[in-house]
């Protein structure tokens, strides 16, 4: 076991990194950390992407904890490293291409829909006229979300044809995409389901004071035990995106409906972490380790 090379893409003293190193030392394993920002690609004579002295095309495997924000270019960079990682051999987990499905909420939702699974009834267009069209036609409740980002940060909720108005102009001058959303009315709480594999490690209910759900926002943690129906929807929605592991976000709608909201490609545990027994940072290394066996 010790001969296998593995890589971290993640801060080495963040809390999820401190729980992998302890679950991957409980096999006599050092994984190897690596900060996104400090990669480097080199092309012609050779051909490899590195950091710092280590050569990532020499790794088993390459778990990816990290891709931060940046500008178009170092986020296309990053990611386009990452392929040429992966197609030297190594097994990067996810793979770059789920990342890129799970980053983009327009992408997740569109392959969730065209599987058949739930999710809100949702319009994106680029037009003030037609995202007012589409405020009316949603209901004149909805949830308007930025393509990228993650922790429920930049999500606003419109109930007012005039303050959406104005809103959708002011989102006009930063050449913002609408991406609007049916508000599915859900008692202030939604469901996160960690999959890992097609297994599901833990879930947990998220209750909140008000509509946004995000630990981050101030909601609180719950125990919750996830059905064998929930469990076959997110398993399905991960197979959709192509994710080794994930964290899948399910509205239950006071409708009787539970609808697929988000999927999480590098998803926090912390909080899930304080409400199960089980050792998620464990769980996840054992199943990186079946990777590289299988």
């Amino acid at each position: 076991m010790d001969t296998i090379k593995f890589g971290i893409l993640s801060d080495p003293q963040s809390w999820h990194s401190q729980k992998l190193q302890m679950a991957f030392a409980a096999r006599h394993i050092a994984p190897l950390f690596f900060k996104t920002t400090r990669l480097q690609a080199h092309l012609g004579s050779q051909c490899q992407v590195s950091s710092v002295d280590t050569k990532l095309n020499e790794l088993d495997l390459l778990l990816v904890r990290d891709v931060p924000g940046g500008s178009l270019e170092q986020i296309i960079y990053r990611m386009d490293a990452l392929h040429q990682v992966e197609d030297q051999g190594v097994r990067v987990v996810n793979q770059p291409g789920a990342i890129e499905k799970m980053v983009d909420k327009y992408y997740t939702s569109s392959l969730l829909a065209g599987a058949g699974l739930p999710v809100p009834e949702t319009i994106v267009t680029e037009q003030v006229e037609e995202a007012i069209r589409a405020f009316d036609w949603l209901g004149r409740d909805i949830v308007v979300k930025p393509l990228f980002g993650s922790q429920g940060v930049g999500m606003v909720r419109l109930t007012d044809r005039e303050v959406a108005w104005r809103t959708f102009r002011a989102l006009e001058l930063g050449h913002y995409v609408f991406y609007l959303q049916q508000f599915i009315p859900h008692n202030n709480r939604d469901i996160r389901v960690f999959m890992i594999g097609n297994d599901c490690a833990a879930a947990m209910i998220r209750q909140a004071d008000d509509w946004k759900t995000n630990l981050s926002q101030g909601a609180r943690p719950f125990p919750f035990e996830a059905s064998a129906e929930i469990v076959e929807m997110c398993r399905k929605a991960a197979q959709v995106v192509g994710a080794d592991y994930c964290g899948v976000d399910l509205l239950p709608g006071e409708d009787g409906n539970i609808y697929l909201s988000e999927i999480n490609s590098m998803l926090s545990w912390k909080g899930l972490q304080s409400v199960c027994t089980v050792d998620l940072a464990d769980r996840l290394v054992a199943f990186l380790l079946e990777l590289i066996e299988s």
